[in-house]
């Protein structure tokens, strides 16, 4: 099945049993992966890949025990720790605490945790709405595939989707969890 920007409900409801991922995320993820390699055709990005990501970073946003909206909201704020050099990197507030809420350090925020420095040049508009917002799982997915994209990376070649993941995260566990993930999607629902 050709999986499109909006994918056939049927579809979604039978991938998301299959997968665990809430059926509202894999919405968003299908759509980010769709849009992404329509603007760059060569990128070759699968959902399964940003939803990989999605489950790493937040559990689909549902980290905490929350839950999304239908609208893509999050019920509560992502936001992870303080980048205060003590078990992460050590840096310093970007945007005056606008995102994260603290204008000493700068925290990961949203469904697909970005810092808001990277926010700032990357984030973008998924859900049409004229507001690249990093707590909806629409725009965060958007903007995590455009990422992933950047520089001409081509994600179909195993060494393209590395050093994707890796700009994303530069830890190998962080990369083998990625990587596992990923795998278990397109198996489960016999697509990427």
């Amino acid at each position: 099945m050709n999986v499109t920007r909006n994918p056939d409900a049927q579809w979604l409801l039978r991938a998301a049993a299959q997968t665990g991922i809430p059926a509202r995320a894999l919405r968003a993820y299908v759509a980010a992966a769709t849009t992404a390699n329509a603007a760059d055709p060569a990128c070759g990005i699968g959902w399964n890949t940003v939803a990989a990501v999605g489950f790493v970073e937040s559990a689909h946003g549902t980290y905490g025990g929350g839950s999304l909206n239908s609208a893509g909201e999050a019920s509560g704020p992502i936001v992870g720790p303080s980048l205060n050099g003590s078990g992460f990197a050590a840096i310093a507030d970007t945007d005056a605490g606008e995102l994260d809420g603290d204008s000493r350090w700068d925290h990961a925020v949203g469904p697909m945790q970005f810092i808001p420095s990277t926010w700032e040049l990357v984030g973008r508009d998924g859900n049409g709405d004229g507001t690249a917002d990093p707590f909806n799982i629409d725009d965060a997915a958007l903007s995590a595939a455009s990422y992933l994209c950047a520089h001409g990376r081509d994600l179909s070649t195993a060494q393209g989707w590395t050093d994707a993941i890796y700009s994303y995260n530069q830890s190998d566990p962080y990369l083998r969890q990625v990587r596992a993930e990923a795998t278990a999607y397109a198996a489960k629902t016999g697509i990427s």
